[in-house]
């Protein structure tokens, strides 16, 4: 991909996303840093690049407006969230027992508990690959980081 193809700063819509506690609102932040350290990110038949990407939750759907670095808009995508309920349900699911067992279980039971949450961590994120195809090319650490991003978008406290 070409370097500009990349996303320079990431909104979440206040109106549609609900502020949280402070732990998840850091999660939040690490996820946008994280995922703004490095990304490929290029909406589909444009190279007007970099761009901002605002992300909003509307009637169960996550909407993806793209912008250009000026503001100006490039796409907006909508994407159903019922495709990712079962995903992000097991992730947070694993990553409860992941917890649990770091006060207690053994190095080898914790490791083969983040292996699980890894596992399914990437199966998330080849969903949202294939949720963009056609859409918006990203790369599979791209969509990793997304899918964090969406997950910490779900996270209650």
């Amino acid at each position: 991909m070409r370097d500009s193809a990349r996303l320079i700063a990431i909104d979440l819509d206040e109106t549609s996303i609900e502020r949280s506690t402070p732990d998840i609102e850091h999660e939040r932040a690490v996820a946008i840093y994280d995922l703004l350290a490095d990304n490929q990110f290029e909406p589909a038949g444009d190279t007007g690049g970099p761009y901002r990407l605002k992300i909003a939750v509307v009637e169960k759907k996550l909407v993806f407006a793209v912008e250009r670095e000026s503001g100006e808009p490039v796409v907006t995508h909508i994407l159903s969230l019922g495709p990712f309920r079962r995903i992000v349900k097991d992730y947070f699911l694993i990553c409860e027992s992941y917890f649990e067992a770091i006060k207690t279980a053994t190095p080898s039971q914790i490791e083969a508990i983040d292996m699980g949450r890894r596992g399914v961590h990437n199966d998330g994120s080849q969903l949202l690959v294939e949720r963009l195809e056609g859409k918006i090319t990203v790369d599979f650490d791209t969509a990793r980081r997304l899918f964090t991003l969406v997950c910490a978008l779900h996270w209650k406290g």
